[in-house]
Order: structure tokens, then C-alpha cells, then sequence
């Protein structure tokens, strides 16, 4: 089958959209091949479509476990095999999973970047007969990313052990500084990227200034109608804002990542049916969820980077219509944004206090450790050591990132469940309910060895074999295990930490100029840029946010609020920018133009005349006498990565 034939036979759609088909073209050639697209912009089609095109398994690596699991399921619902390995799953599980995708009973492997490192995994993935592999928010892989993980560097190994194999690389969030990293990281054999604009049209961006958040939010809630997202910072804030809101008669519950699987499945459905209107959350929210009609994304807080907030807010308006991405900013922020540089990044006496303090902690003598893994209670070991939360997480963080341990925040362990009758005795319960039967009849079908040990089950898909919803299907369920027909222990996150070298002395440890001074200035740049954004009043919004991401020439949107704001000369910012731009490429080549030349630009005299007023002021543009020139003018060599890459 063709592309377009295997898109509409499992995907339902007649035609590609943006980039997607020139990237499906490129990996389906076998050419290692980078994806840069906006949140929204259709990515896992660009994984999903070539691998069914062609013989073998594609590998998929991605941090995201929820997203990991949904799309698992989804892909099972089309009928197409697909299979993921997490953190939580027993060995006996893993190991089932990776024989079944040497056999090629499975098209897609979901994998999480930690299991990459294995001796299990990397024993059995030369086993199998691999077609590409997909690495979803590939920015992770590079130290200049905001998100780095340094388990993202083991996929360079896994090249080593299948060289001939090519990766397609995915990410909606890369400066061109991460752009050449990601394919330096990722040993690409030639440069080859595949650009589609940033931008987003239909996207309103404002920035409110206001003394009184609280008072602020709920005035745009009442005048703005439709589905939002309230983004904060902390678990806290997130119960705090939503009771506000529901106090004022405003639809709205809360989501962060310490909530129970259930009650998150619970929150995310009743707000994507609409029977909530606002949703407020921490970042732990939004990744995957194809939701159309957010006509808002709200910031209560400020985001620390450019690309957190791009992609956040890159959740509303899907359907194409507009949607509003505002920030609230209060004068505060300020202080409270350089705060965070401490706070994302304590002294290293301090971290090597942490790591002195956690040693302690597991009774972890010299020499000793390598390998060991433990759960971990942030709480309860600050409490022990009188040490400050935020900071200490950050001190694991960096401890992870240099190689010591390994600091997971969120380690998720599965749902398991064996029965504890005999099958026999299954048929002799006359109280049995209907959907206990159904529940009952599908884990016999679905799941093998389940009367001698603990199977690992996947809830979503198991409610969709029995034709109930998931509240449906954990009720039934719990209703089992209090009749004692099974034990059922549903699935639990809780932080973990594992020692990935021996204990050394904590005055022995190495900090790298490239993880320590150069990330944390790396940091201390984003913040200035988010900061830049709030305070800017003179540019276009969307101009600001395309123009960190690389995306020099973008045309002002000409409907943010510093767009739509009028200056003292009546004319609107948006009026100033398309002119000034004009003014510029006609200056562009740094010589002197006489003055009567802007009369050629197609626009009122009195227009162009306050503008060049506007530029010189600026020191923009230079007057000698009857002549103009442009300050710094641009330069017109192209860089390798202009030369060598592809445009949408």
C-alpha cells in the first residue's frame, strides 16, 4: 500500500498535513531525519504511517508514559500489534514482551529512554529485525535543550548495535542551537531537517499586568467562553485555583502527577467531554491530549523557558479557530523568576551535601552501592536533614545528570492482578453481577498464567475488550477483590532512587563546566527571554516567541495585544512593524540610500515618516543628511544548517 492508502485505511484521513508527508518520505528512504513541528502538528503520524509501509518493528522512545500507554491502545483499537516497556514492569513481563517483538508478533515498540541502557534490552534488540527508530521529544538528547535527560544518550549505543537501522527524531520545541546538537547526539549520517513554522495563527497571545491575579483570572474566564487550561506551578496551587473558580460558579477541577490513575483518567475525561469547562494543572498535563476546542490557555504563573511556555500553550485552539494564550504577570514575578536560577541550580557545597545527607540516608558505606535501587520520600528526607525541598530536588537532579543516581521523580509500577480461586470455582458464584462475568470472561482471554501468579494488566485496554468505560470496568474490578475472586492492586507512582556508581567521598565530585556553569547560564538566558516577553511592548508576541526559535523573518500577527495596541501617532504596533520591516530589507544591504527612496514603499508619507522616526530613535537606522543606512546590517552568509536543510 502507498502512504496515503495506508493513512486513510488506519488513520481515517485522505491527505497529509504540513511536513508530515516529506518526513515519511525521507525515514521511508532509510535517511536519518530530524522533524520539527509545533505541538499539534500530527507527529506520531510521521512514525506511525512509514512503519506499517514497511517489514520489521520501529522502536519508539519517548518519556512520556501516559502518552506511551494511549497511543498503545489506540493503535490496538486500528487492529495494528503494539506493545510498551516501562518502568514497573516485572522482569518476567519485559522479558515476554521483547521475545514477542523478536518473533515479529508486535509492529510498534513503545520503550521509555531509561530501559535503553539495559543488558536486556540491548541483548535482545539485535535480535529483532528493526526498521527505524522514532525518537519522540528528541530535544531531550541535547545539554542546550530545557529538558535535557541523560538517559536520552544511550540511543547513540543502541545505533552502535544496529548501525544500519535510521532514527527519525522528533521534537515541537528546538532552538537552532539544539537543532545541529540533536543530530551531533544522535550520529546523523548528513545533516537533514525538516522545518514547519512555528507559528500559529490562530493564537491570540496576551500579557495581562495585573495587581490581583485572582480577581483577574476570573473576569477573563466570565467575559471569554469555552474549554481552558489554568497552568501553576505547584500541586498546591493547582486544588487552591480550581476551588476559587468553582466558588464563582466557574466549571473547573485540578490535575498534577500525585493524583491516582484513576482519579486522573476520571478529571482528563469529564474535561475533554466538557462536562468541566477549566482545567487547572501543572505541567504534568497536556502531553497527548488531542482536545480541539481549548479556547484558552491561561498562565497564572510564569514558566521559567520560552519553550515550555510555547509548547503549552500550543494546546489551544487545534480545531483552527482562535484561542487566547494569556500571562498573568505581576510586578513580583520578576523577583520570583530570578529566584528560581538558586533555586534550579544550588551551590555545589550544597549538592554535595545532598549526596553526603543521602548516603546517610540509605546507610550506604564507601565503595558500596553501584546497581542498588530504593523508593524515595522527598519529604521525609528533607524533614530527616533539615534541608530545603525545592533545592534538594534540584541537587538529585543535577547528581543524575553527572552520573551518580538516577532520580526519578515519578516511577510508575503497573496494575497487577491474579485470581485467587480456583477456575472451577469461578462457575459456582451465584452472586456474581453481569460485569463482573464480562470482567471476568476477558481476563481469562486476554491474560495467561493468572491463577498461578500476578499478571501485569493495562486498565484502558482492558475496559475497551469489555465494552465499559474506565470507571465502569475499576469498579467491577474492586468489587472482585472485596468477594476475594482476586487481588487486584492497581497502579501507584512514588519516586525513586538508584545508585549508579559506587559511593564515593562527596568533596570527589566532578562537576562539568557543560553541566553545571554552561547549563545553568543556558538557564539564566530563558529566564531573561520569558522575561523579555512579559515586559516587551513594542513587538509582536508570536514575532518574539518564532524569533527565539529561530524563525528571523516572521510577519507580526496583527493580533496580540502589543499588535493591537495603539501608539501616541494613532498608528497600531502591528502597522509599525510591517513598515519598519519593509523600511529594513530595503536598507538590508548596509549602504547609504538616499531618503526619497522609502517614497517607493507602499504606504502613506505621514506613515513612513513616523516610523523612520521610530528607527532612529531606536538606533535602528542611521541619517546622514539626506541619506539612511541600517546600523547592523544583516549578514548574508548561510550557515551550513540553512544550507543543507529543507523547508516546508
Amino acid at each position: 500500500m502507498t502512504y496515503k492508502e495506508i493513512l486513510h485505511q488506519y488513520f481515517g484521513y485522505d491527505s497529509f498535513r504540513g511536513i508530515q508527508e516529506p518526513i515519511i518520505e525521507s525515514i521511508g528512504s532509510g535517511r536519518d531525519t530530524l522533524g520539527l513541528m509545533p505541538t499539534g502538528g500530527g507527529k506520531s503520524i510521521t512514525f506511525q504511517v512509514p512503519a506499517l509501509a514497511m517489514k520489521g518493528i520501529c522502536i519508539v522512545i519517548t518519556p512520556l508514559i501516559a502518552l506511551m500507554k494511549d497511543q498503545v491502545a489506540a493503535l490496538k483499537a486500528r487492529g495494528i500489534k503494539a506493545c510498551a516497556i516501562s518502568t514497573g514492569m516485572s522482569h518476567e513481563a519485559i522479558l515476554n514482551t521483547l521475545d514477542n517483538c523478536i518473533l515479529g508478533d508486535y509492529k510498534f515498540l513503545y520503550i521509555s529512554p531509561e530501559r535503553l541502557g539495559s543488558e536486556l534490552f540491548r541483548t535482545k534488540v539485535v535480535k529483532m529485525k528493526v526498521c527505524f527508530i522514532a525518537v519522540d521529544e528528541s530535544h531531550c538528547i541535547s545539554q542546550w535543550g530545557y529538558d535535557f535527560r541523560p538517559s536520552y544518550l544511550s540511543i547513540a549505543q543502541i545505533r552502535d548495535l544496529i548501525p544500519s537501522v535510521p532514527v527519525l527524531a522528533l521534537t515541537a520545541t528546538a532552538t537552532p542551537e539544539v537543532v545541529g546538537d540533536i543530530q551531533r547526539q544522535l550520529r546523523f549520517r548528513e545533516e537533514n531537517v525538516f522545518r514547519m513554522s512555528f507559528a500559529r495563527p490562530n493564537l491570540i497571545y496576551v500579557v495581562r499586568e495585573t495587581n490581583n491575579k485572582e480577581a483577574e483570572l476570573i473576569h477573563i474566564l466570565n467575559n471569554v467562553p469555552g474549554t481552558a487550561i489554568v497552568y501553576v506551578r505547584s500541586r498546591d496551587k493547582t486544588k487552591e485555583i480550581a476551588k476559587l473558580l468553582t466558588s464563582h460558579d466557574i466549571s473547573a477541577t485540578f490535575y498534577h502527577a500525585g493524583l491516582k490513575p484513576i482519579e486522573k483518567d476520571e478529571r482528563q475525561q469529564a474535561w475533554s467531554k466538557g462536562d468541566i469547562r477549566v482545567m487547572v494543572a501543572t505541567n504534568a498535563f497536556g502531553m497527548g491530549i488531542d482536545k480541539a476546542d481549548v479556547r484558552m490557555v491561561i498562565h497564572y504563573e510564569m514558566p521559567d523557558a520560552p519553550e515550555s511556555y510555547f509548547q503549552e500553550t500550543g494546546r489551544g485552539g487545534r480545531d483552527g479557530a482562535p484561542a487566547y494564550a494569556v500571562l498573568l504577570y505581576h510586578p513580583n514575578d520578576q523577583t520570583r523568576l530570578s529566584r528560581r536560577i538558586s533555586e534550579n541550580y544550588p551551590s555545589k557545597e550544597f549538592v554535595r551535601k545532598v549526596y553526603e545527607k543521602l548516603s546517610y540516608y540509605y546507610v550506604m558505606a564507601l565503595g558500596d552501592g553501584e546497581g542498588c535501587r530504593y523508593d524515595f520520600h522527598l519529604e521525609d528526607f528533607c524533614h530527616n536533614y533539615h534541608l530545603p525541598m525545592i533545592q534538594t530536588e534540584s541537587a538529585l537532579r543535577l547528581l543524575t545528570q553527572m552520573g551518580y543516581l538516577l532520580y526519578e521523580d515519578e516511577v510508575e509500577y503497573a496494575s497487577r492482578l491474579t485470581f485467587l480461586v480456583r477456575r472451577d470455582e469461578l462457575y459456582r458464584n451465584p452472586n456474581e453481577t453481569p460485569d463482573q462475568e464480562t470482567v471476568i470472561r476477558t481476563l481469562l482471554r486476554l491474560y495467561t498464567g493468572i491463577f498461578t501468579d500476578y499478571a501485569f494488566i493495562d486498565e484502558k485496554y482492558l475496559a475497551r475488550q469489555c465494552g465499559f468505560d474506565d470507571a465502569r470496568l475499576f469498579e467491577a474490578l474492586i468489587s472482585l477483590s472485596r468477594a476475594r475472586i482476586v487481588s487486584y492492586i492497581p497502579a501507584r507512582r512514588t519516586p525513586a532512587i538508584t545508585w549508579l556508581r559506587a559511593r564515593t567521598e562527596s568533596d570527589k565530585l566532578v562537576f562539568t563546566p557543560a553541566i553545571y556553569e554552561e547549563r545553568k547560564a543556558n538557564y539564566e538566558r530563558r529566564i531573561k527571554a520569558m522575561k523579555h516577553y512579559a515586559l516587551c511592548h513594542n513587538v509582536c508576541r508570536s514575532r518574539l516567541l518564532l524569533h527565539y526559535f529561530g524563525e528571523k523573518q516572521a510577519a507580526p500577527c496583527g493580533r496580540c495585544d502589543n499588535c493591537r495596541r495603539r501608539l501616541p501617532n494613532g498608528l497600531r504596533q502591528a502597522e509599525v512593524e510591517v513598515i519598519a520591516q519593509r523600511m529594513e530589507e530595503l536598507l538590508a544591504d548596509g549602504a547609504l540610500h538616499p531618503l526619497e527612496e522609502l517614497g517607493t514603499l507602499p504606504f502613506p508619507n505621514k506613515q513612513i515618516d513616523d516610523v523612520l522616526s521610530i528607527l532612529i530613535s531606536e538606533e535602528i537606522v542611521v541619517r546622514d543628511g539626506l541619506s539612511l543606512r541600517l546600523t547592523n546590517p544583516p549578514s548574508h552568509s548561510e550557515s551550513p544548517e540553512t544550507q543543507n536543510s529543507h523547508h516546508e
